[in-house]
C-alpha cells in the first residue's frame, strides 16, 4: 500500500508537469478530451496486473498520438507505467510517435517531451530503488527480530533445562546421601545397640549395667534421630515430574502422553497425594478401561494446580459409589482442600484442582 501510494505521488507530480506543459500549447476548445483520456489511461495502468494488457494499452496509446498530436504531452505520464517491465527497454518507445511528429510539432517541444520521458525513467528509477531498500530493510528487521525471539526462548529453555538439570542433580545427591546414612550410620548403631543389649544381659555388676543402660538409650535416641533424617531427606529428595515419568514410562497398556508445566515446588503431601492419584488413575486404565490413548497433564496456575488424567475408552459405566480405587482418589484429594470432577463423556476424566498453601 505505500509502495502504490509512492507511485501515485510520482506520477501526480508527472501529470501536473504534463499539464503544464500542454495548457500553453493547447489551440481548440477540446482541451479537456486530452486530458480526460490520459488521465484514464493512466489510472488504468495503475491498478493493472498483467504485464502484457499494460503493454497493449501502451502501445495503443502511443499510435493515437499518431493522429492526435495533442496526446503526445502526456506521453511521460503513461510512460511512467511501463518503466522497469520484463520488457526493460519497452519505454523507448515512447521516442517513436515524437519522431513521427517531426513535421507537425515545434521542434522545441518535441525536445522537452523527449526530456521529460528521460526524467521520468530516472524519477521511476530512483523510487523503485527505494522500495527495495525499504523492502531490505524490512526483511533485515523482521528477519533480526526473528532471531532474537528465536535466540531468547532457546535461552529460556536452556536456563528451564538447567534448573531441572541442577535440581535433578539435588535430588541425586540427597538420595546418596540418605542411603549412605542408612546403611553405613545406621547399620553401625544398630550393631551397637545389640552389643550394649548383649552386654547387659551377660554383665551382672550393678553400677556397669546402669551406665551401658545409660549408653544404649542414647545410641537408640541417636538411631531414632538418624531414621527420622533421612527420613525427611528422602522426602525433599522426591522430584514429582520424575517420579510420574517413571509412571508413565512403566505403563504399557497403551499410549500415553505426559505434560508437565510446573514451575513452583510442591509441598509433601502434595507431592505423594499427586503420586499416588496419578498410580491408582493408571492401575484403574489397565483394569476397567478398552482406552487405546491416555493424556496425563500437570499444569500450575496462579492459585492451584491441576492435574487431568483422561482416556479416549468407550467403557465408561461410573458410578461414585462403586471402585476402591476411585474412593481412594476422592479420599486422598479431600485430604488436601482440592477439588475433584469426574467425566465419562468422551471416554473418561478425572480432573483435580489443588489450591496453593
Amino acid at each position: 500500500m505505500v509502495h502504490r501510494m509512492k507511485k501515485l505521488i510520482d506520477k501526480l507530480v508527472v501529470f501536473i508537469i504534463s499539464l503544464s506543459l500542454f495548457i500553453p500549447n493547447a489551440a481548440n476548445l477540446y482541451v479537456i478530451i486530452p486530458v480526460l483520456i490520459a488521465i484514464i489511461i493512466s489510472a488504468l495502468l495503475s491498478y493493472l496486473e498483467d504485464e502484457r494488457i499494460t503493454i497493449g494499452i501502451f502501445a495503443a496509446y502511443l499510435a493515437a498520438c499518431l493522429f492526435s498530436p495533442t496526446l503526445l504531452w502526456f506521453i511521460p505520464l503513461i510512460a511512467y507505467d511501463v518503466i522497469f517491465l520484463k520488457l526493460k527497454w519497452i519505454w523507448v518507445l515512447s521516442f517513436f510517435p515524437l519522431i513521427l511528429h517531426s513535421g507537425q510539432t515545434f521542434f522545441f517541444s518535441r525536445w522537452v517531451i523527449a526530456a521529460f520521458v528521460i526524467a521520468v525513467y530516472f524519477l521511476k528509477h530512483h523510487t523503485v530503488s527505494l522500495q527495495n531498500i525499504e523492502k531490505d530493510y524490512y526483511k533485515l528487521r523482521d528477519n533480526t527480530m526473528e532471531i532474537s525471539m528465536l535466540l531468547e526462548n532457546q535461552n529460556k529453555e536452556l536456563l528451564k533445562n538447567q534448573d531441572h538439570e541442577i535440581n535433578l542433580a539435588t535430588v541425586t545427591e540427597r538420595n546418596r546421601i540418605a542411603r549412605d546414612i542408612h546403611d553405613n550410620v545406621g547399620h553401625l548403631l544398630s550393631r551397637s545397640i545389640l552389643q550394649i543389649g548383649a552386654l547387659l544381659a551377660v554383665n551382672k555388676d550393678e553400677n556397669t549395667k546402669e551406665t551401658l543402660g545409660l549408653i544404649k538409650d542414647t545410641l537408640s535416641e541417636a538411631m531414632d534421630s538418624i531414621r527420622t533424617s533421612v527420613h525427611n531427606l528422602h522426602e525433599e529428595s522426591i522430584d514429582l515430574q520424575t517420579e510420574i515419568q517413571k509412571l508413565v514410562d512403566a505403563f504399557h497398556f497403551c499410549s500415553i502422553q505426559f505434560e508437565y508445566d510446573v514451575e513452583a515446588k510442591f509441598e509433601k503431601n502434595i507431592k505423594n497425594c499427586i503420586i499416588a492419584i496419578t498410580k491408582e488413575a493408571l492401575s484403574n486404565i489397565i483394569k476397567h478401561s478398552n482406552a487405546t490413548k491416555v493424556l496425563v497433564i500437570l499444569r500450575e496456575h496462579p492459585a492451584l494446580f491441576q492435574l487431568v488424567i483422561q482416556d479416549n475408552g468407550s467403557d465408561c459405566s461410573y458410578r461414585s459409589e462403586n471402585g476402591i480405587g476411585i474412593e481412594n482418589i476422592t479420599d486422598r484429594v479431600a485430604a488436601v482442600d482440592g477439588n475433584l470432577y469426574i467425566s465419562t463423556d468422551n471416554g473418561f476424566r478425572i480432573f483435580i484442582s489443588i489450591p496453593k498453601k
